[in-house]
């Protein structure tokens, strides 16, 4: 008998969550950057720079960018590492994947890229500098497994980044519920025609571990001397685990 997951407030078989996260993610691919943009009041891209700055990476390093979309965080390592450096950008979903590659390219920046699952990880153990997942690891259906991954393809000394939506403070709830249950399903409606992709986001951020709860996570598997960094009065937590 199969095991349940969340899949935002809905609970359903495991083996169907990936189904329809991916169906979620095709149907938003061609407007995501736009949404992003728009739903964060164009935070998203200073949260992102701040992990980028924090990760550690410099010229030569290999980066996995993990659920890495339309390529954000690939980018700016790719110019991080430079010419004698390795990124690879990966995502579960084609689509996402082919609009990360294809911006990318539009910016004279040729990085390899692999669809592939966070959970089963195609690369060999104690390769990357640095590993980055970025608003990707609530969508998984099994975060130990995945973080498991991550940890054994990083290199002893290296670095992985959790780039996420966690639990705001407290005051402000009331106001960031109103927000999600209705603004950003309007906005999904009126920019992406689906508001119920953008609904199912809304609650997939509420079922997420907390930053406590993931930082324990990090230390169950493995990682050492995890830390995070609460952004924007917690709505975006950063978690820094490091391998020895």
């Amino acid at each position: 008998m199969n095991e349940v997951t969340d899949f935002g407030f809905r609970k359903v078989p495991e083996p169907e969550k990936k189904h329809l996260v991916g169906r979620v993610f095709s149907s938003v691919a061609g407007k995501y950057d736009l949404m992003n943009d728009l739903m964060s009041l164009g935070l998203h891209r200073l949260w992102k720079k701040f992990a980028v700055t924090v990760s550690g990476v410099r010229p030569g390093h290999r980066v996995l960018d993990i659920a890495g979309g339309t390529g954000d965080l690939a980018l700016a390592f790719a110019r991080r590492v430079g010419p004698t450096g390795e990124v690879w950008l990966t995502d579960i979903n084609g689509a996402m994947l082919a609009r990360g590659r294809d911006r990318l390219l539009d910016e004279g920046v040729l990085v390899p890229t692999a669809q592939c699952d966070a959970e089963a990880l195609p690369f060999p153990s104690d390769h990357f500098d640095c590993v980055s997942v970025a608003f990707g690891l609530r969508n998984m259906t099994h975060k130990e497994t995945a973080l498991a991954e991550m940890h054994r393809v990083l290199k002893p000394g290296g670095r992985l980044l959790v780039l996420e939506f966690s639990r705001v403070w407290g005051p402000l709830s009331p106001a960031y519920d109103l927000y999600s249950f209705k603004v950003l399903p309007w906005l999904g409606e009126k920019i992406a025609h689906d508001a119920e992709s953008y609904r199912y986001l809304a609650e997939s951020i509420r079922v997420h571990p907390d930053q406590e709860t993931l930082k324990a996570m990090m230390e169950r598997i493995g990682f050492h001397r995890v830390d995070y960094y609460n952004l924007t009065a917690g709505v975006v937590a950063l978690h820094l685990g490091r391998k020895l």
